[in-house]
């Protein structure tokens, strides 16, 4: 999900330091919305520079890196060549174009997939000499899966057939008229995940919801599939993948409330799990060449841990000399060498290396900070409280520096998207703003339905009946913190993005008098006409989470949990941020809630990113977006108490 959600505070401007204003990028609407002056961008400007790298994959052809990172607009595609070189820059697009795949063994074809104007409606590319190459039919919505063994094909998923369900196609990158749809399916989630080594099968994943998803095994030549998990079972089985020898690997939860990692026999349908961390998710793996040993990464309370499985002997060694942080975009090298990025609350995203034999971890990128020292930056801590029905939920809480703020600070709640999702202890980015320079305290809830904490845990707010427990959650710790003796309960503000800005909403409307403003991001404001407006693509899988809308029953719950049908309610000043693109939560959602909130008297800031989709990814608007809600955290959060 691409939410550049750096939900800011403000900085006290004196009357001269308005004279100047910031220009607005073109593609912004600033509906409601003061002038951004110089000054406040200014006193900002360091904390906008950082930079990050996330490893993508590996080129078998020279053993370098290949990384995204952004130095102009948009992040690119570059070429590391040894830890420490310099990036080279590859792809030199307008739009972000940050993933790829370099065919496994030659590397002579490297597939890319892009999108415009954050629409993801992605088309498949080969990348050659700096140039795009369409390989798909620029109008649908196309996946990359995998290579296949040989090299000879790519799978992906496709929506061309009728714009709703994702079809399974194999294609020859090298040749596009190579192109074949191998089956046709129904509905939104499916993909290609692996090609068997003989060449003659794939296995397919089918997406249901965050715990329900199916396995098939696809013959290429007739298409036929065939379930290899049973379908009326709800279990998530997720990225299944082929060892050299046949064998089929993946993560389940099946009998047992956390994903673990295990292997699946394709003819019995048979889950064996291999892995024993009896409390955590296995969220992330991949298999060496030689089938000699898997690399995981386990997700320990939102700390990742990389560990190597000996296929054979089953043994278990952790790598201990990676920093404590986030792993993600793990892949081992043809010949061995396990690449992963990791980002911490001290370090930007960056690309790293590990050797299997002697565990030793190399960073290959250092990205910048801006000329700030990023170990100035605080480390967050664990807050755990009880919600009305005695469920225990946490989130994360990064405070200001006691010694240069003293007194009681204001505090921000920033609530995640998903719902299927997580806030992790990582890089704060532009928010280091609001930390080390304003004071402000932010805090990250992961309220019931949040994933990390098993599957019970993430099914808590199932369905219009279960919804509004989550923002019960949200109430929980407003009373936690608002005892907190560093904090000041009477400067407290919410934020979040796409379920978080439901959230956000919801909060606003049923705690506004603890709260002082709302933030809210690419939100959802009626359930119903999100559903019906949403893309037809991911609507089905959208069901399954929140609700039927075409059922009488559910559509009234649907309606009464909305934040539209209490607007009436929402009293504190609301900002709203709109991607003009957005194919998961349309700008109608946005565009009908300021114009109730307006309707009734209310104050509604609205920014409207044209070119943008579910949230924004081009540097200069996502800078644009930092200054508004500076201004807004201002105006409506800090006001002279900023002075302490």
């Amino acid at each position: 999900m691409r939410i550049a959600l750096c939900l800011l505070a403000a900085t006290v401007l004196s009357p001269a330091s308005a004279i100047s204003a910031v220009p607005k990028p073109a593609a912004l609407v600033a509906d409601g919305i003061p002038e951004i002056p110089d000054a406040l961008a200014a006193a900002s400007r360091p904390y906008m520079e950082f930079r990050t790298a996330g490893f993508v994959d590996w080129n078998p052809t020279d053993r370098s890196m290949l990384i995204a990172t952004r130095f102009g607009n948009t992040t690119q595609l570059h070429r590391v060549i040894a830890p420490g070189a310099d990036r080279r820059q590859i792809s030199f697009e307008q739009e972000p174009l940050g993933n790829g795949s370099f065919s496994p063994g030659s590397g002579d074809v490297l597939v890319v997939q892009k999108d415009v104007g954050g629409s993801e409606f992605f088309q498949l590319y080969g990348l050659n000499n700096g140039r795009l190459d369409l390989l798909t039919d620029g109008k649908s919505r196309n996946q990359f899966g995998a290579w296949s063994w040989d090299e000879k094909l790519i799978g992906y998923s496709s929506t061309r057939r009728n714009g709703s369900d994702s079809d399974l196609y194999v294609m020859n990158p090298r040749d596009p008229k190579s192109d074949r749809l191998v089956a046709q399916v129904k509905g939104g989630g499916w993909a290609i995940q692996d090609f068997a080594p003989d060449g003659r099968s794939a296995v397919v994943g089918e997406y249901v919801s965050v715990n329900k998803s199916n396995v098939y095994d696809l013959d290429l030549a007739t298409g036929a599939l065939r379930p290899i998990t049973d379908l009326n079972a709800s279990i998530a089985y997720n990225a299944p993948q082929y060892g050299p020898d046949g064998r089929l690997w993946l993560t389940s939860d099946e009998r047992s409330d956390f994903q673990r990692l295990g292997t699946l026999d394709a003819a019995t349908g048979k889950f064996t799990p291999v892995t024993k961390e009896p409390k955590w998710d296995v969220e992330n793996f991949d298999i060496s060449d030689d089938g000699s040993f898997i690399a995981y990464v386990v997700n320990e309370a939102g700390v990742s841990r990389v560990k190597l499985l000996d296929t054979r002997s089953r043994n278990v060694r952790t790598v201990d000399r990676l920093p404590v942080g986030i792993v993600g975009g793990l892949k081992i090298a043809p010949w061995g060498t396990i690449g992963l990025t990791l980002s911490s609350a001290r370090s930007p995203a960056d690309a790293y290396g590990i050797d299997p034999q002697t565990l030793a971890v190399t960073r290959w990128t250092e990205s910048e900070t801006g000329g700030l020292d990023p170990q100035v930056n605080v480390e967050p801590e664990l807050i755990e409280t009880k919600s009305g029905d005695g469920e225990t939920v946490s989130g994360f809480l990064y405070r200001p520096d006691a010694g240069k703020f003293r007194g009681k600070r204001p505090l921000i709640v920033n609530i995640h998207g998903g719902p299927e999702g997580q806030s992790r202890p990582g890089f704060q980015g532009r928010n280091n703003y609001l930390l080390n320079e304003l004071g402000i305290a932010i805090f990250y809830p992961n309220v019931r339905g949040s994933t990390g904490y098993g599957k019970r845990f993430v099914e808590l707010d199932n369905g219009p009946s279960k919804r509004e427990d989550s923002v019960t959650d949200i109430g929980a710790f407003l009373g936690r913190l608002g005892k907190d003796s560093r904090l000041d309960p009477a400067r407290f503000a919410v934020t979040g993005g796409s379920y978080g800005g439901y959230m956000c909403y919801a909060a606003a409307i049923r705690y506004g008098k603890q709260l002082r403003g709302a933030n809210c991001a690419v939100a959802i404001s009626n359930f119903v006409t999100f559903l019906e407006n949403t893309q037809s693509y991911r609507r089905d899988l959208r069901r399954v989470e929140y609700g039927d809308e075409r059922d009488p029953a559910q559509r009234a719950q649907l309606t009464q949990i909305s934040p539209l049908t209490r607007v009436k309610e929402l009293a504190i000043p609301l900002m709203v941020v709109t991607g003009g693109n957005d194919p998961r939560v349309p700008a109608s959602e946005a565009d009908q809630i300021v114009k109730a909130v307006r309707d009734n008297g209310r104050t509604a800031w609205h920014l409207l990113g044209q070119n943008e989709g579910h949230g924004f990814a081009k540097k200069e608007n996502v800078d644009y977006l930092f200054w508004t809600s500076l201004l807004f955290w201002q105006q409506n959060l800090l006001g002279e108490a900023a002075a302490n």
